[in-house]
């Protein structure tokens, strides 16, 4: 199909790469023009398809991005995004951003890119997790105000190989949260003797188990009663599902800095 688009897959020999490539192959409106991987990964001249178990696609992972694409999807290392950013500023390629536990130093320089490209950084590329963004802003804005006062802690679970704790979700829910509701203290984590809770904390807890593709809950606790919003992803294709449609959406957009909520229509 000749309206099909060219997708770049930076880190295309990871866990997420590998889902985002598989996907994207399947897409029939999409199509892999480049794999890309920094220059001491194994995964370095092989066949993409072969990488991510569905057998040769006649398409080798690189670490430079030499071929035309219409949009970079990015599930690679601090360090990879911040070098794919500079090419997608340069080149004028959207960028879909979804590596997490940048320094905000990192974070700013990739936000520069949107000045010549319209450009994505979520810390979640899930649907049902950007939904439930929406509702944990609903709910704190409706609480902030509760006579007892609102206790928040912020719960969750990850896969035992996930280098960055709390996650990126995890703290963009604590950043919704203070926004409507005041909080000044972020916690991670508790032990020994720290007193009676104050009501001024959002309290962040990782757990690292196994395989889990990742979960969040949200704990709104009163006097007398509970809250717990929870939202859990089953297999990582529901990020990259998330990705693909932030691809397609970009590529319409002028430059600039769009969220999931702008992909979703949630604004």
């Amino acid at each position: 199909m000749g309206d099909q688009l060219l997708v770049g897959v930076n880190g295309a020999g990871g866990r997420m790469g590998q889902r985002v490539a598989v996907l994207v192959y399947q897409d029939p409106d999409l199509k892999l023009g480049a794999a890309l991987e920094s220059d001491n990964s194994p995964a370095l001249g092989k066949d993409v398809g072969e990488v991510a178990g569905i057998g040769p696609i006649g398409l080798n992972i690189t670490s430079e991005l030499s071929d035309r694409v219409d949009v970079i999807i990015d599930f690679s290392l601090p360090a990879g995004l911040v070098k794919i950013a500079g090419i997608c500023a340069e080149r004028q390629i959207p960028l879909v951003a979804a590596t997490t536990g940048l320094t905000p130093e990192q974070r700013n320089e990739v936000l520069t890119a949107a000045q010549t490209t319209p450009l994505i950084l979520a810390p979640n590329m899930s649907v049902a997790v950007n939904l439930m963004m929406k509702l944990v802003r609903e709910a704190a804005h409706s609480l902030k105000h509760t006579p007892s006062g609102v206790d928040v802690e912020i719960i969750e679970r990850h896969h035992r190989f996930k280098e960055d704790a709390p996650s990126g979700t995890a703290l963009h829910f604590g950043e919704i949260i203070a926004d409507e509701m005041g909080q000044t203290e972020h916690i991670h984590g508790r032990h020994g003797r720290p007193g009676p809770r104050p009501v001024c904390e959002i309290g962040y807890h990782a757990l690292r188990t196994g395989d889990n593709v990742g979960e969040h809950t949200i704990v709104f606790g009163m006097m007398g009663e509970t809250i717990d919003l929870t939202v859990r992803g089953h297999t990582r294709d529901s990020y990259v599902y998330g990705a693909l449609m932030a691809a397609k959406f970009l590529t319409t957009q002028r430059a600039g800095v769009y969220t999931m909520a702008d992909v979703l229509g949630l604004n």
